[in-house]
């Protein structure tokens, strides 16, 4: 079992700026390749983006891409997400994901059906 805690979420203003933590007490950490997902009220999750366990590659939404950053520490076993430049449509329940797989393919890497392990979630609200 992998428990995944995540951190950081919050009310932030348009145009803002949060980061988010994601961390777990398991040793074997950078085994494992993460992600991060989200979720809007009366939406299917999306995924937002994801890393390598070597930090090596990285992967993003184009909804993201130029605004948030993924990087991990795996002497500390936690993943973040640097949200700049945040819009409405940014407001989510922002979820990491861990799988040991990587997934070379895009259609698989932002498949929520291929992470086998989930943290609970963090609400980002962006608001004027």
């Amino acid at each position: 079992q992998m428990q995944l805690v995540e951190s950081g979420g919050g009310l932030v203003p348009t145009g803002g700026s949060v980061r988010l933590s994601c961390a777990t007490s398991r040793q074997t950490f950078s085994d494992f390749n993460m992600a991060w997902f989200r979720q809007s009220q009366g939406k299917e999750r999306e995924f937002v983006a994801t890393i390598k366990w070597d930090g090596e590659s990285t992967y993003y939404a184009d909804s993201v891409k130029g605004r948030f950053t993924i990087s991990r520490d795996n002497a500390k076993n936690t993943v973040y997400l640097q949200m700049n430049s945040l819009k409405s449509e940014d407001t989510a329940v922002y979820y990491c994901a861990a799988d040991r797989f990587w997934y070379s393919s895009s259609d698989a890497a932002t498949d929520s059906s291929n992470y086998v392990y989930w943290g609970q979630g963090t609400q980002v609200t962006v608001s004027s």
